[in-house]
């Protein structure tokens, strides 16, 4: 058995070191390559780790030959797939992996893994006005923080769902009272928590807001969708994992990016509800994919719940608890870093975004910093958004910028 792991992984080896000493005969690919590499040693503004653990993916996916294999995971993930040219038995492993970290029973759960966090908040949106339409009979309203993701008032509108903007506070997070006042008690609520706003990284008090929702009995029905893009990768891992508990905070449906905590490297997510809220969905038997189709996609990558079934098993809990845990502490030496500098900076609880007055367009450029404005805080600012890749050492080449650029004023 030792002999023939060796002369894989020796094979495996020998494939990388080809493929990657190989030119790809394009010289302005091969020249961006080195510039995707440059680029991705000092990204700090945007939430993706720069840590792939997918290299043995990789090195295997070339030696078995599955680079010439086409798959699609068109059906329902939760069923038997029509073809066996799918992926759809592992990508119920990943949501069987991680529906119990979320709080869902693996006898009350349904899934899938999506193309993005835009496409998990598609679905919860979606499905959400099925559900209340089909247990009211009425057109539910959208209730968001103005500071949630964007792409929940762009689906919105795609949808044709009414919707209300909901004032957020200074640090980002949805007001209760401002929630009460747009209230429409006649008709049934359907209400996205941002659990990681975009720029300052808030965190919508749920049970606060769930209060406001439980004063007003008169309400028809109510559905809550968790927009956890970033947070809900690594909370889950960290002790304050009953911010993603559904039993604690008693929602119907979240939506968890791929390719940040968890590190895909492209775009890719999770969907998670319940069985009741599936089958209260619309109804499209397609008897060439053998099941009733009530989700969006058809046809949907293989790919991405191949790799998400190889992290679960090459780090899984114990591996994304040690990252969890090693985040929060990057965090932390980050925010103690700007206070001994006197650079005004933020942080939301349980948050790995720390936001902060915006520096000079050079360190901006060089780090990728992402920019936001609110006159509360003084004006332009810029954040940094602490992943796996967000060392000690950037950390203190980061602050050596601002000091030389504070020296050159």
């Amino acid at each position: 058995m030792k002999k023939h792991l060796f002369s894989l992984v020796t094979l495996l080896v020998s494939i990388a070191g080809s493929v990657s000493a190989q030119s790809s005969g394009y010289p302005e690919l091969d020249a961006m390559v080195q510039t995707w590499k440059d680029a991705q040693q000092t990204t700090l503004g945007y939430p993706a780790s720069q840590e792939s653990d997918l290299a043995l993916f990789y090195q295997w996916y070339l030696a078995s030959g599955m680079d010439v294999v086409n798959l699609n995971n068109a059906g329902d993930p939760m069923t038997d797939a029509p073809s066996t040219l799918s992926t759809q038995k592992f990508e119920r492993q990943v949501i069987e992996f991680f529906a119990p970290l979320y709080g869902f029973k693996l006898d009350d759960v349904w899934g899938l893994v999506t193309h993005s966090g835009t496409d998990g908040n598609n679905h919860g949106i979606y499905f959400g006005v099925n559900y209340l339409r089909n247990q009211t009979g009425m057109e539910p309203v959208l209730y968001v923080s103005n500071e949630a993701h964007y792409s929940n008032m762009r689906l919105a509108h795609l949808q044709n769902v009414e919707m209300y903007l909901v004032a957020s506070d200074s640090m980002g997070r949805m007001i209760p009272d401002s929630l009460e006042e747009v209230l429409v008690t006649s008709r049934p609520a359907l209400i996205v928590y941002a659990m990681g706003s975009t720029f300052k990284g808030a965190i919508d008090d749920q049970k606060a807001l769930n209060a406001v929702l439980a004063s007003h009995p008169e309400i028809p029905a109510v559905y809550r969708h968790v927009d956890a893009a970033l947070f809900g990768g690594y909370l889950p891992f960290s002790p304050y994992r009953a911010l993603v508990d559904r039993d604690t905070m008693r929602y119907e449906s979240i939506s968890v990016s791929g390719h940040k905590f968890f590190g895909l490297d492209s775009p890719s997510g999770l969907f998670i509800c319940t069985k009741e809220i599936y089958d209260n969905q619309v109804d499209y038997n397609v008897p060439y994919l053998n099941s009733n189709m009530r989700m969006i996609n058809c046809s949907r990558d293989a790919l991405q719940p191949l790799k998400f079934w190889w992290l679960t098993k090459s780090i899984g809990h114990t591996g994304w608890t040690y990252q969890a845990a090693k985040l929060l502490a990057q965090r932390d030496y980050l925010k103690q870093q700007l206070d001994s500098i006197g650079w005004p900076n933020w942080v939301n609880d349980y948050s790995n975004t720390v936001f902060f007055r915006r520096p000079s367009q050079r360190v901006i450029s060089k780090y990728t910093l992402a920019q936001g404005y609110d006159d509360r805080f003084g004006g332009e600012l810029a954040h940094v958004v602490v992943m796996q890749h967000v060392t000690k050492e950037k950390i203190d080449m980061f602050i050596a910028d601002l000091i030389e650029q504070d020296v050159q004023r």
